[in-house]
């Protein structure tokens, strides 16, 4: 990938592998390669859409990207103004500035907040750790992206139990925005909440991209959910990027075999067929236990000799366009835009 001017973020070669352990004294026999070689670019100002099935590394991608997880190799650089951060070997005070810069929406608004703690004190709280509020100040600025998250100032005194989900994951909005940061690693924010809830969400979460110019990583499992809040679309499967471009082109015309199969699956907006969906044939891999060759041969109708004998690469097959697949200028695939259902307004 060609270096450009406007990227904020840059991933080479990323992995993340889980030891698998027995016995009494813990012999490591293996590992789980939840995240195995990922290069991506991510855009100032984007949204780039992280899809693919449960267990596909998506989740975890988006924890290395925060270091929540320490990357097990590879490299994060973070562009700040004139510098370059090296994300993966950042520790203590630098750590801290990099957490100001980067900040997480997570999946689970029940489970994210400190039942003990009131609503002032969580979303104050990364303030406060970073010493750049206390006080007066600090109430007023949790004041202000509390109103901003569509919450009133009357709220700062309740605790979590007080709250909707939809009301704690705006919660969850407002901590990771109070310390104004750059890039913000949204982990299947909606997934949780009813529909009508998600739909309010997402609709708050691109005004306050457009009102503070933010980028987000907004990971999950539903193709309807990414189709409506991305620019770029990147597809995991079993560890892998296996297609990356922008969302139009690859909804409209997938180039690899899984993208093709995940888009199948989600059902019919057409009166004829609504409600009805292709099921995805197989399952995943065992991330131990990973096929030879093409991860995804073992379900793809489309597979040959050579994908068993050479994995293939993630390369560039149009200006900004990347696909993992030996095949990718041979086939001719399913878009299925149509079939994407859209979120209610």
């Amino acid at each position: 990938m060609n270096a450009t001017t406007d990227v904020l973020l840059e991933v080479e070669g990323l992995r993340k592998y889980f030891p698998i352990q027995k016995g009494f004294i813990r012999k490591t026999v293996g590992y789980v390669k939840a995240v195995d070689d990922v290069n991506l670019r991510v855009r100032r100002g984007e949204v780039l859409g992280v899809v693919g099935e449960s267990g596909c590394g998506k989740t975890t991608l988006g924890r290395c990207l925060v270091r929540v997880y320490d990357p097990t190799g590879g490299q994060i650089l973070l562009r700040s103004g004139n510098h370059e951060i090296d994300v993966t070997n950042l520790g203590g005070d630098q750590m801290r500035e990099f957490r100001r810069s980067v900040q997480m929406i997570f999946q689970d608004p029940y489970a994210s907040l400190n039942p003990r703690m009131n609503v002032l004190e969580t979303v104050g709280e990364p303030l406060k750790v970073n010493g750049l509020a206390s006080g007066r100040e600090l109430e007023d600025r949790v004041g202000k992206v509390i109103q901003q998250v569509g919450l009133r100032v009357e709220h700062l005194r309740r605790y979590p139990h007080s709250f909707s989900g939809g009301q704690r994951q705006r919660i969850g909005i407002a901590r990771a925005l109070v310390v104004d940061p750059q890039l913000v690693i949204a982990d299947e924010p909606v997934s949780a909440l009813d529909v009508s809830i998600q739909a309010q969400i997402l609709n708050l979460l691109k005004d306050l991209q457009e009102q503070n110019n933010l980028t987000y990583v907004f990971v999950s499992h539903n193709m309807a959910v990414i189709r409506y809040i991305s620019d770029r679309i990147a597809v995991m499967y079993a560890g892998k990027l296996v297609e990356l471009g922008a969302k139009t082109e690859l909804l409209d015309r997938p180039k690899h075999p899984y993208t093709e199969l995940l888009l199948a699956a989600v059902p019919r907006a057409t009166d004829r067929h609504r409600g009805q969906r292709t099921v995805t044939p197989g399952e995943p891999p065992d991330l131990a236990r990973l096929p030879s060759g093409c991860v995804f041969r073992t379900r793809c109708a489309y597979a040959h000799e050579r994908c068993a004998a050479e994995e293939p690469i993630l390369r560039e097959i149009e200006p900004g366009y990347f696909v993992s697949c030996h095949f990718a200028e041979d086939l001719t695939l399913g878009g299925v835009v149509s079939r994407v259902k859209s979120l209610p307004a």
